[in-house]
């Protein structure tokens, strides 16, 4: 129960970003003040951390780490730069609410990007779950109530793209550097994607008073959420409860989203657009609810064949 706790703080932590951005571009700032103060903010956060914690347990946290570790994680890290780079601008065309279900098409495109690499085609259950995605899409978007009025190309697009980024991110996060620790690993993500976005964005905000007008805040907030909390919680919660029940949770970052563009934000979100987020939390849910169905049914218990008991997994 601890795991799961702290595993849905994680997509919670997650879920709050998109009205911190649309507040921080409210208050005047830029994608490139957003995104760079977020993840040089969050590098900092993170090195602390790393350094407090290897003080205060006496762990090696650099255990693992070479030349050929960091290579191998520099995609992990462009992608996750270029996911906030993506996220954030569509952000500036298109609601939060309509942005955060966008970026939920990393489903199925993870699912495709698979199926490519692997060459093996998706399951039954996985074909279901993508329909259930994109019906839910077209109800969560709007698309059939007016809702298709809040969009724009360069926001959708921005969308999309994101959305494919963040795909390619949870494909290599799980193959790349695994000796090396968790929490080391993010701060090691995290500081590529930094760097990645400084070559991009140089950090103006430094010199040209940006910090002073508030850019601080914002940028604290969205480290802290964004780049602190959630590989913290994902790193100590997921070995516990699997990956399959941490991607089911995980999409609590969803309606997280779509409540605070509501409340906070106080952006039009209908009855058929909840209608909408409920079938996609259903369609990520489904393949990993089919799989433990199946563990339960074929699973033999402990001192013999199961004989109609049903299997607590």
């Amino acid at each position: 129960m601890r795991s799961i706790v702290i595993i849905l703080l994680g997509a919670i932590s997650y879920g709050l970003l998109s009205t911190f951005v649309k507040l921080a571009y409210r208050s005047g700032f830029s994608t490139n003040d957003v995104v760079g103060s977020q993840l040089i903010f969050g590098i900092a956060m993170m090195s602390l951390l790393l350094l407090v914690v290897g003080r205060i347990k006496n762990v090696p946290v650099m255990k693992g780490v070479s030349v050929r570790a960091l290579i191998a994680l520099l995609p992990t890290g462009i992608t996750v730069g270029a996911t906030s780079i993506l996220y954030y601008s569509a952000l500036q065309y298109i609601p939060a609410s309509i942005a955060i279900v966008l970026l939920f098409q990393f489903t199925w495109m993870g699912v495709l990007i698979e199926a490519v690499v692997e060459r093996k085609r998706p399951g039954k259950e996985k074909m279901v779950a993508l329909v259930l995605v994109l019906a839910g899409t077209v109800m969560a978007g709007g698309l059939i109530d007016g809702g298709w009025k809040q969009f724009t190309l360069a926001g959708v697009i921005l969308g999309l793209l994101s959305a494919f980024s963040y795909a390619l991110f949870i494909t290599l996060s799980g193959k790349a550097a695994l000796q090396v620790a968790p929490l080391t690993r993010s701060t090691i993500i995290i500081f590529i994607s930094a760097v990645m976005i400084t070559l991009i964005y140089p950090p103006k905000f430094f010199s040209n008073g940006a910090l002073g007008e508030g850019l601080l805040l914002w940028g604290f907030l969205l480290a802290l959420f964004g780049a602190v909390i959630p590989p913290i919680c994902f790193a100590i919660g997921v070995p516990k409860s699997g990956g399959g029940l941490a991607s089911i949770l995980s999409a609590a970052e969803l309606p997280v989203a779509v409540i605070m563009s509501g409340i906070v934000l106080h952006e039009r979100v209908t009855l058929l657009q909840w209608i909408g987020v409920v079938v996609i939390l259903i369609g990520v849910a489904l393949p990993e609810l089919l799989i433990r169905q199946k563990r339960a049914r074929n699973i033999p218990l402990a001192g013999g064949p199961a004989k109609g008991r049903r299997i607590s997994l």
